[in-house]
């Protein structure tokens, strides 16, 4: 492990609290610009000085979250430690608590987080609704377990699994026997749930702070594919009143009770029935979350830092009625545009878009970066998101889906559709779903 070097007057000029954060991706690279609005500079803890965080900041660490001695080496002299990921093992944590280190959230509520089978017994313990579960000791536990929730049921690795991986959607007995054999062959701990009859998914972001004040954002949906999250709409259209409530209290209420301090986000099921579940815990900034840059009153990542350094939390309200944030995510096959020129594209045509790259190597899949358009007068919430899905994927795929062409100005049926300013208002026209 290596420090970055610090220019010295960076060390000397300040004597503002220092914040250290584990992890070098994107959600600490967003947390530091968000440090540096409040006169501060995130410490990062990273694995190779090309993380996305590692990019920016000019503090950082580099080594493993699983090393001891790299947790020790980035909590030194820090203010408070927390978290990009949930992957630092529990007895580092402990250790670290032992040797003075305030680490938020504490080991015992990030706990809830790293492990899936500790957070269902909690929350069940809690009242807090959540689907059926057990742990799956034999393979014969898991047959059974589907047998009785009639089929169809969802095995999960209890620890590690995040955006689809470690969990398995089951259509039998006779699978989740097979699957539950394989995994158990392997040593790897894993519990099951009953599959949930779901209308969508939904995510309560809150914030509490260390003298215990909360705060919480609108519900948003949340739209996954192959286990990825790709779009939030915030808020969550058509979510009845007294059901967003009941999930804001809910998040407030069990970061309270796990004793969070930071971000939490309480994921959710909503039925067909309209009843809500817990699906996950994430204790640190999160992909649902990243609309509050641009279309919230106080964004997440200075949310975080106002919780963890105990200053009194932001406003939480939207700036606009809705808000579309969607991920872009690496092409099957780079372009050959570069990256410049699709954001130079982008902006052309779509100036409204507010982009968020992440710094990171084009490959299929990958989180790039993110897009955040916020509704304009008249706007239906089909039109923003028909703008945020073209953003995304023009800048993943550099190519328009509806045919425009960025250098003509033209779409396939050969109407020109390009954006014209009239004092100081851009105005798109044409076919963009407006």
């Amino acid at each position: 492990m290596d420090n970055v070097p610090i220019p010295s007057h960076t060390r000397s000029a300040q004597s503002m609290p220092v914040v250290a954060m584990v992890g070098g991706g994107q959600l600490a690279r967003m947390t530091h610009q968000a440090a540096i609005a409040l006169g501060q500079t995130l410490r990062v803890l990273a694995v190779d000085p090309a993380d996305p965080a590692a990019q920016v900041s000019p503090d950082v660490v580099v080594g493993s979250h699983t090393d001891l001695d790299a947790l020790r080496q980035v909590a030194k002299g820090a203010t408070v430690l927390t978290f990009d990921h949930e992957h630092v093992p529990t007895e580092h944590l402990a250790k670290l608590v032992a040797d003075g280190v305030t680490v938020a959230p504490p080991p015992e509520a990030l706990v809830h987080a790293q492990d899936k089978l500790v957070m269902r017994t909690k929350l069940a313990a809690l009242g807090a609704p959540v689907p059926r579960f057990a742990e799956v000791t034999s393979a014969d536990v898991a047959q059974q377990f589907a047998v009785d929730a009639g089929g169809a049921a969802v095995i999960k690795t209890i620890r590690g699994g995040y955006d689809g991986r470690g969990v398995v959607l089951l259509d039998s007995p006779e699978q989740a026997r097979e699957v539950a054999a394989d995994y158990l062959a392997d040593g790897v701990p894993i519990m099951i749930e009953e599959r949930v009859a779901m209308r969508r998914e939904l995510s309560a972001l809150v914030a509490r702070s260390a003298f215990g004040q909360g705060a919480a954002w609108p519900v948003v949906q949340t739209v996954q594919r192959d286990g990825i999250c790709v779009e939030v709409l915030a808020p969550a259209p058509e979510l009845a009143e007294d059901t967003a409530a009941t999930a804001q209290q809910l998040g407030l209420r069990l970061a309270a009770e796990l004793g969070v301090v930071g971000v939490l986000a309480v994921e959710l099921f909503e039925t067909v029935d309209g009843a809500i579940l817990v699906n996950e815990l994430a204790m640190r900034p999160h992909n649902s979350g990243h609309w509050t840059m641009d279309g919230s009153v106080t964004s997440q990542f200075e949310q975080h830092l106002r919780a963890v350094l105990d200053y009194p939390l932001g406003a939480t309200a939207a700036r606009v009625p809705l808000v579309v944030m969607a991920n872009v995510l690496g092409a099957p096959q780079t372009p050959q545009m570069s990256v410049d020129e699709r954001v130079h594209h982008l902006f052309a045509r779509m100036p409204d878009a507010k982009v968020h790259l992440y710094g990171k190597g084009e490959r299929p899949g990958r989180k790039l970066g993110h897009v955040n358009l916020l509704a304009r007068p008249g706007d239906t919430p089909d039109a923003v998101r028909e703008r945020a899905h073209r953003a995304a994927h023009w800048l993943s795929h550099a190519q328009w889906t509806d045919g425009y062409d960025e250098h003509s100005g033209t779409n396939i049926s050969g109407a020109n559709i390009s954006g014209t300013n009239i004092s100081g208002t851009n105005m798109e026209t044409g076919t963009d779903g407006d």
